[in-house]
């Protein structure tokens, strides 16, 4: 369900978390980082081979052409498969987003998939239609989600993130720099993206129902760790460090 550029998804355990969706700005300026990433990353490749021309010639014409069609399909990669690649391994966002604190996400709150990075991204020819996105730019203005084809094909969103070091508690209570160790490999990705969530909001919940979330949540999450927390603050500090320790695994950019 979307209101006021946000999208609101029930979760399980009947809370409603919202997302603030992404507008064409913040798009704009994650596509212009992209764009400088694949344009820099193609200028080296076509420096590379000019510098390496002379010894192309000298090993006959046959490897010269293999050279100059192995650096074509390099740089059709770059361009086609940029955003494909970096949305498949980082969880929904490419360098340029996660500049932009941007992320895709599947309607439904859940992270995409390689095949759902692939469906939107191969769809981006026709939103770039007839020039600097003119089917993409006019889809996500008359969008209640602010959709591109792409993310209708994929059924995808687009949504801004804060970071974990953005939000801070609202007594800014502070966590022990030396806290317990966890076993996070239980976590699946849903509940990571339940805590990731309530992060994201913390700042803007009344304090009750702040507090209830995180009571909620690190329910769920300590049953499963079997664990014990106390309260508030011992709640979102739980929870921060689970989060933490799981990104530390190297399995948050793998799901």
């Amino acid at each position: 369900m979307a209101s006021a550029d946000k999208l609101i998804i029930e979760t399980p355990e009947q809370t409603s978390l919202d997302f603030p969706l992404a507008g064409i700005g913040s798009r704009f300026l994650a596509m212009v980082a992209d764009t400088a990433i694949q344009g820099v990353t193609a200028g080296v490749l076509i420096l590379v081979v000019a510098l390496a021309a002379p010894g192309f010639a000298w090993l006959g014409m046959i490897t010269a052409q293999w050279a100059i069609a192995l650096l074509f399909l390099a740089i059709f990669l770059i361009y086609s498969g940029y955003f494909a690649f970096f949305e498949a391994i980082w969880n929904g966002q490419t360098p340029g987003k996660r500049l932009a604190q941007l992320r895709v996400m599947k309607d439904d709150g859940r992270p995409i998939s390689a095949y759902d990075a692939t469906a939107r991204n191969l769809m981006r020819a026709v939103d770039s239609l007839p020039a600097f996105y003119g089917v993409g730019v006019i889809s996500v203005l008359v969008s209640k989600t602010n959709k591109r084809l792409g993310d209708y094909v994929a059924g995808t969103v687009v949504v801004h993130e804060k970071t974990l070091e953005g939000a801070r508690p609202f007594l800014e209570a502070s966590r022990p720099a030396d806290g317990p160790v966890y076993d996070t490999s239980s976590i699946t990705v849903d509940e990571l993206r339940l805590i990731e969530t309530f992060f994201s909001r913390r700042d803007s919940l009344e304090p009750a129902i702040r507090t209830s979330m995180a009571a909620q949540i690190a329910r769920r999450i300590s049953e499963k760790l079997n664990v014990r927390i106390a309260g508030w603050p011992q709640t979102e500090q739980f929870l921060e460090s689970v989060l933490e320790q799981y990104r530390s695994t190297g399995r948050f950019g793998q799901q």
